[in-house]
């Protein structure tokens, strides 16, 4: 999608008639309607609402990459929403460059944002041509491995304390009838797995140099040859998962059906909702467990153009208790994520995302693939991962061809 191509199709929409939904109604689209995100959701909803405005939720089922197409033609053919989520990074870049997105920085100076928003980060990602255009929510890290202890304790043998040894309690596993590796069939999950396993396993060096400066002859070395060969174990300890959603992998986990997954800290949420306690029920090994550094995505709103101005004064309103502290806590404790703000309280978190704050505040947190690399380079990256992790055939040295020549194309 070219930029002046967004820019036509906006230029013949029809723009929103005012008062669409009431003064003070706000839709807002976004993809958390898993257990522990939709308890989240509730969170941001109640806050807004207390400020006298109203959430009209606009939840879209299935993950970013289903929503988005459908949040960007919504924006792009004059039907915006009036608040929408986005990863952290460069997915919404075209439609700012545009003009289709409202400029924060007025919200943003008079609520202090780049002084009180950690890491920076973050905010940078926000950040086009100087101005900011969207607020941060949370923190999500993907370097996680969790781990359900009853099945391990059925298996008879312990609860891994790294990737090393999760991949030799596979057999066990198998022969107790336990899935080693839950991995769902959507491409983003099996890309994920990807590039933890890049950091985690090849080291924070590979990771900036394949991703952050996009060397392709790093992507082809020997470093990565044997990220590709652990990928090939993952594969063949994920064969027979069977089900598509992150939720319903991780389900696997929280039912014991399943050894582990590797998913983003936001996995924390369904285990809280099944009423399981971290270090009890469950294990979670950030960096694999070999590793201390993760990367910082997540999500952030973006705010839309509308043509009404009681609603543009809500979309501020919106921002502000998104950033709020209160919310913050609020909405984050029910995510499983961690906060954008570095002085908020957070003594009632569980273990797993107190493994996750000692890790920031080493000052241990990467910038994610979203932020480092396009949408479409990253779609490439989806394709390739899909076919690799479902195959039986594509071999570690083809995988990794195609990769580095990914990786040397990318923008």
């Amino acid at each position: 999608m070219r930029t002046r191509a967004i820019a036509a199709a906006f230029a013949a929409s029809v723009m929103l008639p005012a008062g669409w939904a009431g003064a003070t109604d706000l839709e807002v689209t976004h993809w958390w309607t898993s257990g522990g995100e939709a308890a989240a959701v509730a969170e941001l909803a109640k806050a807004f609402d207390a400020t006298g405005n109203k959430w009209v939720d606009g939840a879209i089922a299935g993950s970013g990459s289903t929503a988005r197409p459908i949040m960007i033609s919504r924006i792009t053919g004059g039907d915006p929403m009036a608040a929408t989520q986005f990863n952290h990074g460069r997915q919404a870049e075209e439609l700012v460059q545009a003009g289709l997105m409202r400029d924060l920085s007025d919200v943003a100076e008079k609520g202090k944002w780049k002084d009180v928003i950690k890491p920076a980060s973050l905010l940078d990602s926000c950040t086009i041509d100087g101005k900011i255009y969207c607020a941060p929510v949370n923190i999500h890290s993907w370097q996680w491995l969790w781990l359900s202890n009853a099945a391990f304790k059925q298996a008879g043998v312990d609860v891994p304390k790294n990737w090393t040894e999760f991949v030799a309690a596979a057999p066990a596993l198998k022969k107790a009838g336990i899935q080693p590796l839950a991995l769902g069939g959507q491409a983003w999950q099996a890309n994920g797995l990807f590039d933890t396993m890049v950091l985690s396993l090849g080291g924070k060096d590979l990771y900036e140099k394949v991703y952050k400066d996009k060397d392709a002859d790093a992507a082809a070395g020997p470093e990565m040859a044997k990220v590709f060969a652990a990928a090939v174990e993952a594969r063949e300890m994920s064969r027979g998962t069977n089900v598509q959603d992150w939720n319903q992998a991780t389900n696997m986990v929280i039912t014991g059906k399943a050894g582990g997954q590797v998913m983003g800290d936001w996995a924390q949420g369904e285990f809280q909702i099944a009423g399981q306690t971290a270090g009890t029920d469950y294990s979670c090994l950030p960096g694999l467990g070999v590793s201390d550094y993760i990367t910082t995505g997540g999500d952030a709103f973006y705010f839309p153009l509308l043509k009404d101005d009681a609603k543009t004064t809500a979309q501020d309103v919106l921002a502000e208790t998104i950033v709020d502290p209160k919310t913050q806590v609020a909405f984050n404790l029910k995510k499983g994520s961690l906060p954008i703000r570095g002085d908020v309280d957070l003594g009632t978190a569980n273990d797993c995302m107190k493994k996750g704050l000692e890790i920031l505040a080493k000052d241990h947190a990467l910038t994610s693939t979203d932020q480092l690399v396009s949408a479409d380079t990253q779609k490439q990256k989806e394709d390739l991962m899909a076919e690799f992790f479902a195959s039986t055939s594509m071999t570690a040295e083809d995988a990794q061809k195609r990769f580095a020549g990914i990786i040397g194309s990318a923008d």
